[in-house]
């Protein structure tokens, strides 16, 4: 496959607001999540096959695949949950640390998030990630800071993690809106 010569200029494009929903089986201890683009998400249980699903939580979110203005190059992310803001929450987590060490450089971290059961769901490529990380920061306005993103696999425990779910596009953007 040859390489594109193309310095991307992405744009969001399938831009679909929603809720993540993370639910439980108190069968099994499993933890599943999926996006439901529902003005109100079903919230019962339910059960399915040997899994007795109960819901933990939702939030708020987005789903957008990226396309390149320039060269039309389409990228979808179906494999995106949702993206989060690190709060520094845990100072195990390796995302922690990595926010930790660039904030002096004035880096944002965000978290590419995926769907759960991790193993049973497909991975973000790193180009994937790269091309989030190009995305927001061709966006920014000012050169004094920038958007880091990092892959979900590096939180050490989800269970534990106060990350922000960024809800709508707006919240992508690390300044105030202009009038």
């Amino acid at each position: 496959m040859q390489e594109s010569k193309c310095q991307h200029q992405w744009d969001m494009t399938n831009v679909q607001p929603g809720y993540i929903i993370t639910e439980k089986c108190f069968h099994c201890n499993e933890i599943s999540t999926y996006f439901s683009k529902e003005d109100r998400p079903p919230l019962e249980e339910y059960r399915q096959k040997d899994h007795y699903w109960n819901v933990m939580q939702s939030a708020q979110s987005i789903r957008f695949d990226l396309k390149c203005k320039t060269c039309d190059t389409f990228v979808q992310y179906e494999e995106l949950c949702g993206l989060m803001l690190c709060t520094g929450c845990d100072d195990a987590c390796e995302i922690g640390k990595m926010m930790k060490k660039l904030e002096k450089r004035r880096t944002w971290i965000y978290v590419a998030f995926r769907f759960l059961p991790v193993k049973k769901r497909k991975k973000l490529t790193r180009q994937k990630v790269k091309n989030l990380e190009d995305y927001f920061n061709q966006l920014r306005k000012s050169t004094s800071s920038k958007v880091k993103f990092m892959s979900y696999e590096l939180i050490n425990n989800i269970a534990n993690c106060y990350a922000e779910v960024i809800k709508d596009t707006g919240m992508l953007e690390l300044a105030p809106p202009e009038k």
